[in-house]
């Protein structure tokens, strides 16, 4: 029998998870700006996005259930007994994967990858203020400069590309917006679940019910079907779309909540706007500056600065006890 892991090896681990599924979480924006060329709408592709990947979801969710019930696992309720704790799950998905990426699609219609990164990465501030506010989560004030180091990255890289923007940025703004603020109460919300449920069995009910009630927005949009020919390019980028910025991460995600808090894990994620940088230069030939440069420094420094904060907390907490 292998010997429990620690403390300290589970948070590296989930801090591994997170930063993993993070950079997949930040090729989302450059599948869907190569989608777009396709003349397709916010709508139909998270549309495509989640229909690929629901049977992987469902195909995941009952292996879980069937494994923990060969090992004899009784602490996961039955669905029938608990429906209500299922429906909650399935709802929570859809606030997260459903509310959150259908404003995030919808932003990207008028925002650069850059400028989406940076907005919706404002979502760490939500996860900490309302944690704080709304679910008795620890306010560590000692941290907090080091998510002053983090946003002075994003405001330089913000505002030197705000420059050249238009006013176009200011409704895909607010749709982006709303989108970090969706999915900061998601990451709250989700880790009592994930808790109860476990993180594999939770993502598959959270993202089935997100993928159900894409589909219901869907038929209401698009009685007449998708609107735009469905070309093999355009599947394969919704493929890659569907497993690499969704399916995989999502899971990643959820067992890197199940090892660290949601404040570290929201901290972690100030590296997506990084990677979305780097891949905007590389695929979509967006052409990087120094401000680019300076702030992504200063982003990496304060990521590197909370998780060694972080990660120290709980031998301290040990060590007064």
């Amino acid at each position: 029998m292998s010997a429990p892991q620690s403390s300290s090896g589970r948070n590296w681990t989930g801090y591994a998870l997170a930063f993993f599924g993070s950079f997949l979480f930040a090729t989302k924006g450059i599948w869907i700006k190569l989608a777009y060329r396709y003349g397709i709408d916010a709508s139909g592709l998270l549309s495509l996005r989640l229909g690929i990947a629901m049977p992987f979801y469902i195909g995941i969710g009952i292996a879980t259930w069937l494994r923990a019930k060969k090992a004899g696992k009784s602490d996961l309720p039955p669905v029938l007994s608990r429906p209500g704790l299922y429906l909650q799950a399935m709802l929570v998905g859809a606030l997260g994967y459903f509310v959150a990426s259908y404003t995030d699609f919808v932003s990207l219609k008028s925002l650069s990858p850059q400028f989406e990164r940076l907005i919706l990465f404002t979502y760490p501030l939500f996860v900490i203020l309302f944690g704080a506010a709304f679910f008795g989560q620890p306010l560590r004030l000692k941290s907090i400069w080091t998510f002053l180091i983090a946003y002075a990255g994003l405001a330089l890289v913000f505002l030197t590309d705000l420059k050249t923007g238009g006013s176009a940025i200011a409704v895909g703004a607010l749709w982006c917006g709303a989108s970090s603020v969706s999915f900061a109460l998601y990451l709250l919300l989700a880790k009592p679940m994930i808790r109860r449920l476990g993180p594999s069995l939770f993502t598959s009910w959270a993202m089935c019910g997100a993928g159900l009630v894409t589909l219901i927005q869907f038929f209401v949009l698009h009685p007449h079907g998708l609107g735009v020919p469905l070309s093999m390019p355009l599947l394969l980028l919704s493929l890659g779309l569907s497993l690499t910025a969704t399916v995989a991460p999502s899971y990643l995600i959820s067992f890197a909540l199940s090892r660290i808090s949601s404040q570290a894990n929201a901290v972690i994620g100030f590296v997506n706007p990084v990677f979305t940088l780097i891949m905007s230069v590389a695929i979509l030939a967006i052409p990087v500056t120094a401000s680019d440069i300076s702030g992504t420094a200063l982003v990496l420094l304060g990521v590197g600065l909370y998780v060694w904060l972080d990660s120290r907390a709980p031998r301290a907490q040990g060590a007064k006890r």
